[in-house]
């Protein structure tokens, strides 16, 4: 494996970088280093991305000539120790209507990926995903494990608001607007779960390393599933 690289960010930040592209297996690499350092030094703060991990933290835990070398050497020590160590991932089911006024894009991702819009809604919900940031907008789950024979360019036309819950693909990726946002992603389908709750003790339904399926719905479920899960 590539040794892990540490970047200096700000007085109180240190970034380490994994890689430098968008990859599963070196995402997970990325989550589990974030669940190690988030046991063994609960002091700093980690945000992780798709090959990074942003660690913050307060000058006044780590007093010193150095504080960024003291982080550094402490963070190495931990993963070091826990170089073994896999994070234990949730599992989510996500109800989702795919086609028509929910998944208005369908229809061209279908001709694009030369299938049917059956065959975009077994293959996208038959996939195994994983969550490997949040981003964009808060609660925003960036899904890598798309079937690459349904990776599809954005729209060239991007969307002034993209209804809260939308499915969409754009390239390699899946994601899920967790509020009503601007958008250039393809549309597909969309869940009547709420995503993002500001008030709730665990805002964002999803978190990094999350392992994620879709399931296909109808319209009637889709409603009553609504009718529970209230914007």
């Amino acid at each position: 494996m590539p040794a892990i690289q540490f970047e200096a960010l700000a007085e109180d930040a240190l970034l380490l970088r994994f890689g430098e592209r968008i990859d599963i297996e070196l995402n997970a690499r990325v989550q589990a280093a974030t669940a190690c350092l988030r046991q063994r030094l609960p002091q700093v703060g980690c945000i992780p991305a798709y090959a990074s991990v942003l660690l913050r933290f307060n000058l006044r835990h780590w007093p010193g000539a150095d504080p960024h070398q003291q982080v550094q050497a402490a963070a190495s020590a931990a993963l070091n120790e826990a170089a073994a160590t896999t994070a234990t991932a949730r599992e989510l089911v996500i109800p989702v209507c795919y086609g028509g006024e929910y998944g208005p894009d369908l229809a061209e991702v279908a001709a694009l990926c030369r299938l049917d819009a059956d065959s975009v809604i077994a293959r996208h919900t038959a996939a195994d995903y994983r969550v490997a940031m949040l981003g964009f907008a808060p609660g925003f789950p960036y899904l890598l494990g798309l079937d690459p024979q349904l990776a599809v360019p954005r729209r060239t036309d991007p969307r002034q608001r993209v209804p809260a819950g939308s499915v969409a693909i754009g390239g390699s990726q899946t994601g899920i607007y967790p509020e009503a946002l601007p958008g250039g992603w393809q549309l597909i389908g969309r869940t009547p779960l709420r995503l993002f709750d500001i008030a709730a003790n665990r805002p964002s339904r999803f978190i990094p390393g999350d392992r994620v399926r879709f399931q296909a719905i109808d319209q009637d479920q889709f409603r009553k599933l609504a009718a529970t899960h209230p914007a």
